[in-house]
């Protein structure tokens, strides 16, 4: 994990996790800088990472006052338990929604704006912008078509609908938890994202590539 601002009142927690034959997924946690500092997700929860170390790279623990889940599956909550030890006046909230500071007309947002990366170093990126606008929409489009497969059977036009209330924020950057930071707005983000819907669906690894996959994935040794 490496942290760097990437706003005057946002820290980024950055970390990937390789998935076989995908790529690599940016998985980043946030630190707000304000009178009660907040924390956005709490990243992996995997033997070689330490997460309240990390972020005591940019904020004292002991003042975090509020946890954000933005929802509760392992890649966000990973470090939760080791933070809220450090963290003892912190309380958590949990919920499916995005946050908009409209202080700053930051975005932070969970799973919609993710992209399997091909390298570490670019999963780890400081900015979206490493990697060209093509690169950058076909690794969302695989995201979209991994991470939620009912996309293929919405209405098109009820799903382009839905995006209305973001772009009526017109966040001026969007820190995804999957996604390096985007700091030119949304709206290209936005319009990948509208045509997912008709995108070639993903097809999930056979027996064979599973165990394939399965033979490149490092064991742990049993405790």
């Amino acid at each position: 994990m490496h942290t760097y601002r990437v706003h005057p009142d946002i820290s980024v927690l950055a970390d990937y996790l390789e998935v076989p034959g995908i790529g690599f997924l940016p998985v980043n946690a946030f630190v707000i800088h304000a009178a009660q500092p907040v924390v956005v997700d709490t990243g992996l929860g995997l033997p070689d990472r330490d997460f309240a170390a990390t972020l005591a790279a940019v904020l004292d623990p002991a003042d975090v006052r509020w946890v954000w889940l933005t929802h509760p599956d392992r890649d966000h909550t990973g470090g939760l338990f080791a933070l809220l030890d450090a963290a003892p006046q912190a309380r958590v909230v949990t919920t499916f929604a995005g946050v908009l500071d409209t202080s700053n007309g930051v975005c932070l947002s969970s799973d919609c704006f993710g992209a399997p990366l091909p390298t570490a170093a670019l999963a780890t990126a400081e900015n979206a912008t490493e990697m060209s606008p093509d690169e950058l929409r076909a690794a969302q489009l695989l995201w979209a078509t991994i991470d939620s497969p009912w996309v293929h059977g919405v209405d098109p036009a009820k799903f382009a609908a839905s995006f209305g209330p973001l772009r009526d924020f017109s966040p001026a950057a969007v820190l995804s938890t999957h996604l390096p930071p985007v700091t030119g707005g949304s709206t290209t983000l936005v319009a990948t994202l509208l045509d997912a819907p008709a995108a070639c669906p993903f097809t999930g690894p056979d027996q064979a590539a599973l165990e394939a996959m399965l033979a490149m994935t490092p064991h742990q040794p049993v405790a």
